[in-house]
């Protein structure tokens, strides 16, 4: 590819990035976890992005109206809490839930290492 081609497909994704609002609020995606346990991981995305194998294993992709357009959230939690939080928000606008694709182990996501000290000799 080219630079101006690279730099056009750039532009393209920028664009379609600005466009997606959020739907979720900040006050919200805080509620859910105290209210329902479950986590947006990824909110409003493509069917491509919230397909990720760098997701936990117990995540799940919820396919929603909302708008008018479909929408797809990558979500973790149990799929009744998941229900619960989508139901209250959207009502019958859900169209389906199902098992994410991720790899990664559900304790091990998020995790931060910390940085090892060296031993003193």
């Amino acid at each position: 590819m080219t630079v101006k081609t690279e730099k056009e497909t750039e532009e393209k994704k920028e664009s379609v990035e600005e466009k997606k609002k959020p739907i979720w609020s900040s006050e919200e995606r805080e509620s859910c976890k105290k209210e329902y346990g479950c986590e947006l991981i990824i909110e409003n995305g493509s069917y491509q992005d919230v397909c990720t194998k760098k997701a936990p294993t117990d995540s799940f992709i919820v396919k929603y109206m909302y708008e008018n357009k479909i929408c797809f959230d990558l979500t973790r939690g149990t799929r009744s809490g998941v229900f619960d939080m989508y139901y209250d928000k959207f009502k019958d606008a859900i169209k389906s839930i199902d098992y994410g694709h991720g790899n990664v182990k559900p304790n091990v996501w998020g995790y931060i290492p910390s940085t090892k000290k060296k031993k003193r000799k």
